[in-house]
């Protein structure tokens, strides 16, 4: 059962899981959340079609009806929960992992997560202890659901004048080809690995992974864009890249963000705006002089969507590529992001800024990036850099969730545990290249002489 992660079921389908989970997953569901309808959607991975009937077996043999939306992306299918009202959700996806995995992404009413910490623990350990799947007297019915035309309606709500834009996207061959044409299509909007497949023929659906990003970087310089846009596998993250070709780090957009909502939307002061713990500083000093207010919480949706919902934030973001909105169930859509996203870009060119001007004003540190170091005692090393660090010179802020994140006048860092690997993952930045490297170098010297880590 190792598919069951913090915020997901996912892992190598017939490895990780099988038919089997997936089928009992569907069982446990209606009884987890106390509901007799469930709402279903799918990616175009190879294994889905398996998933999605196994699923749908489970739920309807323990009585309750499913409504299928059939390929769909992730926010779809939060879409679709929070606005019909079901008080349950499964999208089968993998996200961003390679073509050989698969999984279940779940939520409860208003298209709350549900992670290992809210109830995928129970059906976990229902399924180890082998609890019986008896058929309900009366089987559940399934009932084909259309929610296309209503998910394309709200998202174009948000479109706003993009006629001045040259644009690039890479769909990445994922699901975000169901509406990118719709949405985008147009003489200005060049798109590159548009059709839907699910081998992922072109590159991984994973926009973090540089080598995946390369081809869209030609595509700007090509096309002469303003902007390039990328998607992942199943369209709930988005990453950027500017008009040299150049990719934009995600949590910057967060900082870019602050213009669509308090410049152009008038929204008042004093809000909250969350980010994750390994978010750049820069964010902060860009959003706090427009009157925001700075929320740093733990990685993932599982835990940003609640603490947004929770503190009422108006938006929000992750170094990974995910953006959550209050307007969108204060949950994640890769598609609405662009959009707002789009929309500032238009306003700035119009003012003669261009991307890269703007990013430049906004990323003020030099970063490192996540480096992953191969360690046991992960416990015992984060301590030591925390310890070393905050004895060395005074710090302006320690936060010790989700790992560590230590500020100091001219730097941080963040060092945190990797949920499933042997990893432990280290962010640093600082004001200058030089002090960045003494920093990255000190850790490295620290975590190989005294815990025998490898990158």
């Amino acid at each position: 059962m190792g598919a069951f992660h913090a915020y997901d079921i996912r892992g190598v389908y017939n490895v990780d899981f099988d038919k089997d989970t997936a089928y009992k997953v569907g069982y446990f569901l209606p009884e987890l959340l106390s509901t007799d309808k469930v709402l279903v959607g799918r990616d175009d991975r190879v294994s889905s079609p398996e998933i999605h009937d196994y699923l749908i077996k489970g739920i309807t043999d323990a009585g309750a009806d499913v409504y299928d939306v059939g390929k769909s992306t992730t926010p779809m299918v939060y879409f679709g929960t929070a606005n019909y009202g079901f008080k349950a959700s499964v999208q089968i996806t993998a996200s961003h992992n390679p073509p050989q995995y698969n999984g279940m992404k779940v939520s409860r009413e208003n298209a709350g997560p549900v992670g290992l910490d809210s109830g995928l623990d129970k059906i976990k350990a229902w399924i180890d202890e082998g609890r019986p799947t008896p058929k309900a007297e009366k089987k559940g019915k399934v009932f084909q659901k259309d929610i296309h035309k209503d998910y394309l309606d709200f998202l174009m709500k948000y479109k706003g004048d993009l006629s001045n834009l040259t644009m690039a996207f890479d769909l990445s061959n994922g699901m975000a080809g169901l509406y990118a044409h719709e949405i985008f299509g147009g003489d200005d909007a060049h798109f590159i690995y548009d059709t839907i497949d699910g081998t992922f023929p072109n590159h991984e659906p994973n926009p973090l992974i540089h080598d995946n990003v390369v081809d869209l970087e030609k595509f700007v310089l090509k096309t002469g864009a303003d902007v390039g846009v990328i998607y992942d596998g199943d369209a709930d993250r988005v990453m950027f890249v500017d008009e040299k070709g150049h990719f934009i780090a995600p949590d910057l957009m967060i900082a870019l963000l602050g213009h669509y909502f308090v410049e152009e939307r008038g929204e008042k002061a004093g809000q909250y705006v969350i980010q994750d713990i390994r978010s750049s500083k820069a964010i902060a000093e860009y959003l706090e002089p427009m009157g925001m207010k700075i929320y740093t919480w733990k990685v993932g949706r599982a835990n940003a969507a609640r603490k947004l919902r929770e503190i009422d934030g108006l938006w929000g973001g992750e170094l990974a590529g995910h953006y959550y909105f209050k307007d969108f169930f204060y949950s994640d859509s890769g598609l609405l992001a662009s959009l707002l996203v789009l929309r500032v870009v238009s306003s700035m060119k119009k003012k003669g800024v261009s991307l890269s001007t703007l990013i430049s004003r906004i990323a003020k540190y030099e970063n490192s990036g996540e480096i992953n170091y191969r360690l046991e005692d992960k416990a015992g090393a984060m301590d030591a850099i925390r310890d070393y660090f905050t004895s060395e010179e005074k710090p302006t802020a320690i936060m010790d969730f989700d790992g560590y994140r230590v500020e100091f006048p001219e730097w941080w860092f963040n060092i945190r545990p990797s949920n499933t690997e042997p990893y432990l993952r280290f962010l640093c930045e600082a004001r200058s290249r030089e002090l960045l490297q003494e920093k990255i170098d000190k850790v490295d010297q620290i975590l190989k002489s005294r815990f025998g880590a490898t990158r």
